[in-house]
């Protein structure tokens, strides 16, 4: 189960087909879950693998009448969005991991003024250009701040083509609702995988986009309002950061998702994000059928991070493993949460490497 607030949803004018499964790609599932959230702009600039969303998008959104710019660079769709933001509309960017790299000045920016958007991260091999295989290795860029300053993003990381659309449209309002930059933190694997879907599309959006009344629209006939994140005046920015910091610890406590799965008697317990939760749930259900007990702990939210549930199940548990397509990212958060309880164990894949199924079972009959 996933645990935390969810979403509702609807059939989208873009489709004709009402509650039946839809053969669809991931970063198309990503477009439509924005589409259906009612974004109102898109800013991009190609790179593989995620191409295929602002391809698709330039289509899409001059169908709707909406905003569609293929940006100069990356660094011009970030503050793209900047402004679409300030305005008080719905504007979202995607990138994979060099690109997002480039971003980070501006997603400090939109931080620091409260602004919300939605940015997505089909994440690359790395470093570097590295290679065009689906990774995990943006986890501490995202989870611990990519730009400069004390500033946090919520991180949602999707595990099917169907999450890529829900959490691509719980994106929009969590945005909104925090005034905060919400990452959606995707593989290109997923980007890339197609899967019959029924995705049980979102009900109409009007309704759910929030009055802004701190938005930038003219100030005829009432009082200027001001944005900014640049703070000069004795004392400002300290305030804005002790500011910031309480919306963060209310974040903190109020939208932490998570999928659990066996952990009630779990004597191993698996956690892991993205598509390697995917293939660890697979592997466990196997175990579990020799008779091993083990279980699954899927963080939904990297940040805010699921730290008080894992310190409970390791309580109980004799040993955690932590499974990334990295060198060793999420494993730090973890070691942080279980706080020396049960010993943990890490497997890494980088360089855009996928685990078997097979070498998870493995690990597991080793520990």
């Amino acid at each position: 189960m996933i645990v935390g607030k969810t979403a509702k949803t609807k059939l989208s004018k873009s489709s004709k087909m009402k509650n039946d499964k839809i053969l669809m790609k991931g970063n198309i599932a990503i477009c439509e879950g924005a589409i259906d959230a009612g974004c109102d702009a898109y800013f991009g600039y190609p790179i593989t693998p995620q191409n295929e969303a602002p391809a698709y998008m330039s289509k899409k959104m001059a169908e709707l009448g909406r905003v569609f710019i293929q940006a100069e660079s990356e660094v011009a769709a970030i503050n793209m969005v900047f402004g679409a933001a300030i305005c008080g509309k719905r504007a979202m960017t995607s990138s994979s991991s060099p690109g997002i790299s480039l971003k980070q000045e501006g997603i400090s920016y939109l931080a620091g003024a409260e602004l919300p958007c939605v940015i997505v991260n089909v994440q690359r091999g790395g470093p570097g250009l590295g290679n065009i295989s689906g990774s995990q290795g943006d986890y501490f860029q995202a989870t611990k701040g990519g730009g400069h300053g004390d500033y946090h993003i919520i991180v949602l990381a999707p595990y099917s083509v169907k999450e890529m659309y829900d959490l691509t449209f719980l994106a929009f309002d969590l945005a909104d609702k925090y005034r905060i930059p919400v990452m959606i933190l995707t593989d290109g694997i997923i980007g890339q995988m197609m899967e019959p879907v029924d995705i049980g599309r979102k009900s109409e959006v009007g309704s759910r986009k929030s009055e802004k009344n701190w938005k930038l629209d003219g100030c005829k006939g009432r009082e200027p309002r001001l944005i900014r994140s640049l703070f000069m005046e004795e004392g400002g920015l300290e305030k804005h950061n002790w500011h910031l910091k309480e919306k963060y610890d209310g974040i903190k406590k109020t939208e932490i998702r998570y999928e659990a799965d066996f952990t009630d008697d779990a004597e191993v317990l698996i956690v892991a994000f993205g598509i390697t939760a995917r293939i660890c749930k697979s592997a466990v259900k196997k175990l579990r059928q020799e008779g091993l007990k083990v279980g699954l702990i899927r963080p939904v939210t990297l940040w805010p991070f699921p730290e008080k549930v894992i310190s409970e199940v390791a309580s109980k548990s004799k040993k955690i493993l932590v499974a990334e397509m990295n060198m060793g990212q999420m494993v730090e958060d973890v070691k942080l949460a279980v706080n020396g309880i049960c010993p943990v164990e890490f497997l890494g894949k980088p360089g855009g490497a996928v685990f078997s199924e097979d070498e998870i079972i493995q690990k597991i009959k080793e520990i």
